[in-house]
């Protein structure tokens, strides 16, 4: 039975649904806490609105998009109608995923407060609930369409469409997200930290709740759908190259495991009363990865395909050595972030220069992991070895999705407990729940960062075999090919210049209508007037949705038109080169912005002077520089990699 592919999908379906059901009772549960009084429920509600406003503007916007892509995939006579419906599948699914585990973000955070007056355990099981919420839905309903899109069409040609639809809806959520969260992070802290003085959070300033919604729309929507993408344009990669549909039984075995894996994990990180909480998030993420070593070993053996579970092996380990090395760069526990810290004494611009440098240190050990990763699965099982190398990363992030989006909810916790004017004990609960979720985020975009990497040298190797490209007809000597890999490096800048300026130019807007606000409404400070925070909602919200639409185009058209152009040898040249110099960019922006958080919190605890000393002032401004760095420009990198191969996957007939 478990060769049979149907047999597969129909277990792997009832693990979805056994999933989502998982979820539901989770929030129930979580519904179950008392949002506490009205003044926390009125703050919650703002950022709950102003979330789904935008999400709702966005998808207004997505809908013409999908609606322009599903009727050119269908009137391309190579490609058809049947891809269309699995483009507009994949993209319904990936925003379903995101709008539901925002949804539930916005419901956790004010219980996270709540709960944070009846201590610390309780406050972290309702803010890793909510993550989990979020986590779960994406590893379910990705494997559920990929399992129904299975057994309906029989054709992993058509499978390619539901990744597509999948990516399409990543970029432009992470891109818009991103822009949106730091427009807002960045007008809060510039105005109302550096230049009024007032705490992070305070409800005199007018731009509070545009942060705190940023948080959902970008950290947990924009990451659901990055990480959806990841995981769906994984698996339909291992099917293409182990031989299509009829051959996929192990492939989404494995699948079934990770899922599987994911859901005990979780459930055990919720069953331990936590004490530090930090401790068990790495519990629970170690625990499923060693269920996932243990079920992928014994269904290689059932299989007969020992090897390639070597290369599953070699993704695991890579998975949770990158992780760990993020950490070391991010985290105030090491010596970089106390570096950069100590080097704000001395000005901005060894701070700055501190950060940056430190960012760029850090690609050289992830992508050593990376390589060794890539060459040991290669040795083990060929190009399905790196696949599956990618397939053993991804098939938990169940889990890892849970352990990330744990920390906006948290985050969005501490601001309603300092706007609704709780105890200094709440606060001091919810900065932990924090602290310990800046380092899961960091975390959790190094591994994005990894996945991504691998999904897009998957997706690669899928492009190859679709037009029938081999080692011979890539040459460095042929003009096409490094003509392809300087555009596709290219690419990586302008895009990342693209989204940095659309977070600038929005920050701008952002900063003035503070200013404006504290100057024409002097009873904001002195705490008689409440501030206008839906006009500030309103600005990031505009600024996000008009200023995703040129990247997405570039990340679609880019691709095709090499392809058109200069051929498929050259097209291949810029997914190399995309995916190179991305995937470098990619990990020293996240580490620098990562570090200069979390350099601007460790001064803030105490050290190398405080609050409002030299260092802390200069740490903000590096802090304020890392935002479009960590959250915009670096995570939308990672879908930029995948969306072109996958792009080059589907309209592969076009370029034979």
């Amino acid at each position: 039975m478990l060769k049979d592919i149907n047999a597969v999908n129909f277990i792997v379906i009832g693990l979805c649904l056994l999933g989502m059901l998982l979820a539901g009772l989770l929030v129930k549960g979580i519904k179950k806490t008392n949002p506490a009084n009205e003044r926390m429920e009125e703050i919650a509600g703002y950022i709950k609105n102003g979330a789904i406003a935008y999400l709702k503007r966005q998808y207004i916007v997505l809908s013409g998009f999908l609606t322009v892509m599903f009727l050119v995939l269908g009137f391309i006579p190579s490609l058809g109608w049947g891809l269309a419906f699995a483009f507009l599948f994949g993209a319904v699914l990936s925003v379903l995923a995101g709008y539901l585990g925002m949804r539930t973000a916005v419901i956790s955070n004010v219980r996270t407060t709540s709960a944070a007056q009846s201590g610390l355990g309780k406050a972290f099981k309702v803010a890793f609930s909510g993550g989990a919420v979020m986590g779960i839905l994406v590893v379910s309903l990705g494997a559920l369409g990929i399992s129904v899109v299975s057994l309906i069409t029989k054709n992993t040609g058509i499978l390619t469409g539901f990744s597509l639809g999948a990516s399409s809806i990543a970029l432009f959520c992470r891109v818009g997200g991103g822009i949106y969260t730091k427009a807002a992070d960045m007008g809060a802290d510039l105005v109302g930290k550096v230049e009024v003085g007032i705490p992070e959070d305070d409800p005199k300033n007018p731009a509070v709740i545009a942060d705190n919604v940023g948080d959902n729309v970008g950290d947990v929507a924009g990451m659901g759908a990055d990480l959806f993408e990841s995981y769906v344009g994984c698996i339909i990669s291992a099917m293409l190259l182990i031989g299509g549909i009829s051959k996929s039984a192990y492939i989404l075995l494995l699948v079934a495991s990770g899922l599987l894996a994911s859901l005990i994990g979780i459930v055990i990180v919720r069953l331990i009363n936590a004490k530090n909480s930090a401790l068990t998030l790495r519990l629970g993420t170690f625990i499923s990865a060693g269920l996932l070593v243990v079920f992928s070993l014994i269904i290689s053996l059932i299989f007969g395909l020992v090897n390639n579970f070597w290369g599953v092996l070699c993704g695991i380990i890579a998975g949770i050595l990158i992780g760990q090395l993020t950490e070391v760069y991010t985290s105030d526990s090491y010596k970089t972030v106390k570096n950069i810290a100590k080097a704000g004494e001395s000005g901005t611009a060894t701070n700055i220069l501190a950060g940056y440098s430190s960012g760029l240190l850090s690609t050289a050990l992830p992508v050593l992991v990376l390589v060794a990763a890539i060459v040991i699965s290669y040795f083990a099982a060929g190009e399905l070895g790196i696949v599956l190398a990618a397939l053993g990363m991804l098939a938990t992030v169940g889990i890892t999705i849970s352990v990330d989006a744990y920390g906006p909810i948290a985050d969005n916790a501490g601001g309603i407990a300092e706007m609704s004017g709780c105890d200094g004990s709440v606060r001091k609960i919810t900065d932990k729940l924090d602290s310990v979720g800046n380092t899961t985020a960091a975390i959790g975009k190094g591994f994005s960062i990894g996945s991504a990497a691998l999904t897009a040298l998957a997706l690669f190797t899928a492009y190859a075999e679709r037009v029938k490209l081999n080692s011979t007809q890539i040459s460095l000597l042929d003009p096409k090919v490094i003509s392809g890999l300087l555009i596709g490096g290219m690419l990586t800048y302008l895009f990342s210049a693209l989204t940095i300026n659309s977070v600038s130019k929005a920050a701008n807007d952002m900063i003035n209508e503070v200013r404006r606000q504290f100057k024409e409404n002097p009873g904001i400070m002195e705490g008689t007037v409440k501030p206008d925070y839906e006009k500030c909602v309103d600005i990031s919200t505009k600024a996000a949705i008009r200023e995703m639409i040129i990247p997405g185009i570039i990340a679609i058209a880019a691709p095709i038109a090499i392809g058109l152009i200069l051929g498929k040898a050259a097209l291949a040249g810029l997914l190399a080169g995309a995916t190179i110099t991305g995937v470098l960019l990619a990990i020293s922006m996240a580490n620098s912005g990562g570090a200069w958080d979390n350099a601007k919190k460790y001064i803030e605890n105490g050290h190398f002077g405080g609050k409002n000393s030299a260092a802390h002032k200069s740490a903000v401004i590096g802090d304020t520089i890392g935002d479009p760095f960590k959250d915009t420009a670096g995570p939308s990198l990672n879908i930029l990699i995948k969306l072109m191969s996958i792009v080059a996957v589907v309209f592969a007939p076009l370029f034979m």
